[in-house]
């Protein structure tokens, strides 16, 4: 059962807290971490690519030219695929790449990733995120305090104050517990969490 240190925002130590193995002492599995990571970016890929088929391109109804009697082919229309502007056969068009992996994989992807940031000491808990005022610059010294440059900090969905001071550090990223995915994880090097939302995860990552 992994244990570390609790500290305040000045840096100074103020407990210990045992994380639960099921969460944080997970083996690595490169893996499954690779077809999660696979799967939530495909979620974010947008599908822009597009061409007109025939029945999209404006053009007239009339027939190019007589039936017989010309030496062509014959040609009925003027928005056929293989006409010059015509329409395009099989072309690309706008569709969604998302696909599922199974709600377990999910979890012990994440579970994983968080056991790798136990063992590498990259993950540290403060006792919790409580700014007086909405302030980067505080938050700055805090991060610079703790020796961190860039970073994942974690609290819970209300803690506004956090939320907004955080916006305009370049390489520190907010995120409430809920929304805590993969990508994240392994984009920052290191993960600030409180020590409310450790125990949270822990409720439901074991569920």
């Amino acid at each position: 059962m992994p244990t570390l240190d609790v500290t305040n925002l000045d840096n100074e130590k103020v407990g210990t807290i045992s994380l639960s193995d099921d969460v944080f002492g997970r083996p690595a599995h490169d893996g499954i971490i690779w077809e999660v990571v696979k799967c939530q970016m495909a979620r974010r890929r947008n599908s822009t690519a597009s061409t007109k088929t025939r029945a999209m391109v404006s053009a007239t109804g009339k027939k190019p030219f007589k039936q017989k009697r010309t030496g062509r082919a014959r040609q009925g229309t003027e928005v056929a695929p293989h006409q010059r502007g015509g329409g395009v056969a099989f072309g690309p068009h706008p569709h969604s790449f998302t696909y599922r992996v199974p709600r377990k994989v999910q979890r012990l992807a994440l579970c994983t990733a968080l056991s790798d940031q136990v063992r590498g000491a990259q993950l540290r808990v403060v006792k919790d995120f409580v700014l007086a005022e909405i302030k980067t610059k505080r938050l700055s010294e805090v991060l610079k305090r703790m020796g961190l440059q860039k970073a994942l900090l974690v609290d819970d969905k209300d803690n506004v104050k956090l939320k907004l001071s955080v916006r305009n550090l370049p390489r520190v990223t907010f995120r409430p517990v809920e929304g805590l995915n993969l990508v994240d994880l392994l984009k920052y090097e290191n993960l600030l969490i409180s020590e409310s939302s450790v125990k949270r995860l822990e409720g439901e990552l074991k569920s």
